[in-house]
């Protein structure tokens, strides 16, 4: 085994007894038998546990608890994260149980979901969480057998000093290497030596999901909770005026109704503190029915906001007819240039050929299975709060200030989420609760309902843009430009492809302000670019009468072996390469004879992702018989898993790209239930997906965003194929719910 010589961070792996007994420790009754003695036998539960640092405890009698520090939405990290550990641990996977670790700033660093980066920022430390353990139990071993550690070797949770033929287990050594020095150095594996990473292991939550074992927030449940829900404005741009509650406190089981006000004044907002609307009613009772009914008979009024309230936001009505009209006014006048490579003016005056299209896309709900909610239990002197969030770390702060206890008085505990997207990075929904919480002096479950969740805002932003070609008489691109924006902020990413690839570009950006409260959707900003410039790229390839795939690779090779300028923030040979896959293949070359194909590719979130879509002839909605999808996204620590990423990924962005959107009259959404907000159907899901990685041995990157956005540029592409029409706007099919 080839070793690395590793400088370990003390301060993460530390012995602590912070984890000794804690998180929630999942039951079982059984672990699959040994496969290291000739007699396989039941393991069961240990007599003790022995932590050697904070990722992990090793029982007396071999078992290991692995901690997955980070946020479960649905991406697998549960999962793939102590997969890496237990693989430097060089235990066997049969013998490994995961916990939920707590929120633990001074043990794991980065407890986020969000940017694709569980994997990618967690690679080394998980790798050094588990190395240091088997370091020490080789240490402890060499220490009882009286010889030199270099001797020790393992596999599969065994010791072995082969000389002398003694064995342990790991379970006979652990309480010694417990007691021992936590190394400055530790020996990682050579990754041709891995075991676990890249071989394929099932959801360590499957068997509870598929049974309905308590697992998600809204399954949270404590002696003597209570159920609150909130009334917000009907419309951005409105406040609290005043409430009559008389009706609401009538009603059977309720314990109080009364406004609060979820950040005071004075607060200083953290990105993840997001809302748009500050003082909410709240509605308390025994049960959810009894407050949804109770809901119903409140008698409130609102009022306009002013131009000088607290949230530095513009008052009035928006409609989305207004809206669109300040994108295109914007997007008709020069942007904040961001980047200028050559002289693009003089390019396009002197093109032999101009293309110049617009694209545009609408404000998206999150729309997650499981709507908001959020456990608070406020103490006088402790909180204690737990639920889905994506950024625990960001609401703990958010959620003591607001309190005014100290940080280490607010215990946050994170359950597996119901689908976030992004949503959940803004936790308004659990200062709500405790606020809600410490009124009542009882513990209370906040639950929105799915209106309150789709009209309360976090949209995905609007987006308008811009992109105009310049060719020459031979048709190369000799100049490209694009102006980009969206209400309230723009999605250009200046220095992506094809910044690099042609000598005169231009970037301009622009933004519209706006009181609708808008935050990061699945792969932020590249969930737009990617259909507007794929869909362009394709135009152009198509006025230069070269074949959309050879265009792209041209304009690779060109920014690999001669880049213009030195920002480029991709790797062109990686980009290169997941069109080369997915042209090999989806047998582009050879077997597009009669087929209405589209092509894209892109690149977001450190990972490269292209892909094919196949559409069959119709007249009616489209029929997409096959998505094909080349994915670089760095080592694949759990194969099985990253297909369905992908595949989920493939779904998720053609059910956007097709059908959803939120409008809005005089700042009211006029869509708040799935009855009106149109998701994918099943179908109208690819009939067939084929997934392939780029095998290389590059540090993990991105998963859970990089597939999203190239599949809709790639949709779009086909659509075309298949009749004729460009799709310059989302969605692509208007009016669509019946």
């Amino acid at each position: 085994m080839t070793t690395v010589k590793t400088k370990l961070n003390r301060r993460s792996f530390i012995k602590s007894s912070a984890l000794a007994g804690g998180g929630l420790l999942l039951s079982f009754s059984w672990f699959a038998p040994a496969c290291t003695t000739d007699s396989p036998k039941q393991l069961t539960m240990p007599d003790e546990w022995y932590e050697l640092n904070g990722f992990l405890k090793i029982g007396n009698n071999g078992a290991v608890t692995i901690m997955s520090p980070n946020p479960e939405i649905g991406q697998n990290v549960k999962t793939s994260m102590p997969m890496i550990v237990a693989d430097e641990l060089d235990v066997d996977w049969k013998f490994v149980m995961v916990e939920q670790a707590p929120l633990n700033t001074d043990i794991f660093t980065r407890q986020l979901a969000g940017g694709s980066q569980s994997i990618r920022q967690g690679w080394n430390g998980l790798r050094m969480a588990g190395a240091t353990a088997r370091r020490m139990l080789r240490e402890a071993a060499a220490h009882e057998w009286k010889v030199s550690v270099d001797e020790i070797t393992t596999e599969e949770g065994v010791l072995y000093h082969k000389s002398s033929g003694k064995e342990a287990g790991y379970g006979e050594m652990a309480a010694a290497a417990a007691e021992l020095t936590v190394p400055e150095e530790v020996e990682l594996k050579d990754i041709n030596d891995f075991t676990i990473i890249g071989t394929s292991r099932k959801n360590v939550d499957g068997q509870k999901i598929i049974t309905g074992q308590p697992l998600f927030g809204l399954d949270y449940k404590k002696e003597g909770m209570l159920i609150a829900m909130i009334e917000h404005p009907p419309a951005f741009g409105m406040k609290l005026k005043s409430f009559d509650a008389t009706e609401a406190k009538a009603m059977p089981g309720i314990k109080d109704v009364f406004s609060i006000k979820t950040y005071n004044d004075d607060y200083e907002l953290q990105w993840s503190d997001i809302t748009a609307f500050t003082e909410l009613v709240a509605i308390v009772g025994s049960s959810t029915y009894e407050v949804m009914n109770a809901k119903l008979m409140l008698n409130v009024e609102w009022e306009p906001i002013s131009d000088d309230n607290a949230q530095g936001v513009p008052a009035g009505f928006e409609s989305t007819a207004e809206h669109y009209k300040k994108m295109e006014e914007a997007a008709a006048s020069s942007g904040r240039e961001e980047r200028r490579d050559g002289n693009p003016e003089e390019a396009f005056k002197n093109a032999a050929k101009v293309i110049e299209r617009t694209y545009t896309a609408p404000f998206q709900a999150h729309s997650p299975l499981e709507p908001m909610n959020f456990f608070a239990d406020v103490k006088e002197d402790f909180a204690q709060l737990a639920g889905p969030t994506q950024t625990p770390e960001f609401m703990e702060k958010s959620v003591a200030a607001r309190l005014g206890l100290p940080l280490e008085k607010v215990d946050v505990k994170m359950t597996r989420m119901g689908g976030g997207f992004g949503r959940r990075l803004y936790g308004h929904f659990m200062v709500e609760a405790a606020v809600i919480s410490q009124k009542m002096k009882a513990p209370v479950k906040l639950i929105y309902s799915r209106e309150d969740d789709m009209s309360y805002g976090i949209y995905r932003p609007a987006y308008h843009a811009l992109y105009r070609a310049a060719l020459d008489a031979d048709n190369n691109l000799i100049g490209f430009h694009v102006r980009m924006g969206g209400i309230p902020s723009s999605p250009l990413h200046a220095n992506r492809f094809p910044a690099g690839s042609v000598d005169n570009y231009l970037a301009e950006g622009w933004t519209v302000d706006s009181n609708i409260s808008t935050g990061a959707f699945r792969a932020p900003g590249s969930n737009f670019n990617a259909v507007a410039e794929q869909s362009f790229l394709d135009e152009v390839a198509e006025a230069a009468g070269k074949d959309p795939i050879q265009f792209r690779l041209d304009l690779l090779k060109r920014a690999q072996e001669n880049p213009v300028g030195s920002n480029n923030d991709y790797d062109a040979a990686r980009y290169a390469g997941v069109l080369e896959q997915v042209r090999e293949k989806s047998g582009w070359d050879t077997n597009s004879e009669g087929k209405n194909r589209g092509v894209a590719a892109y690149f977001c979130h450190n990972s490269y992702v292209a892909n094919v879509v196949d559409i069959a002839n119709t007249s009616d909605n489209p029929v997409i018989e096959k998505v094909y999808a080349s994915v670089d996204c760095g080592i694949v620590v759990n194969p099985d898993a990253a297909v369905n990423m992908t595949e989920g990924s493939i779904v998720d962005g053609i059910g956007h790209a097709m059908y959803s959107e939120i409008t809005f009259n005089e700042g009211e959404p006029e869509q708040n239930n799935f009855d009106m907000y149109r998701l994918i159907r099943h179908t109208e899901a690819p009939k067939e997906i084929e997934v392939h990685f780029v095998k290389n041995n590059i540090d993990p990157t991105g998963l859970g965003e990089p597939p999203y956005p190239p599949v809709m540029g790639a949709l779009a592409n086909a659509l075309y194929k298949a009749n004729g029409e460009r799709y310059y706007h989302q969605p692509f099919v208007k009016n669509s719910i019946g």
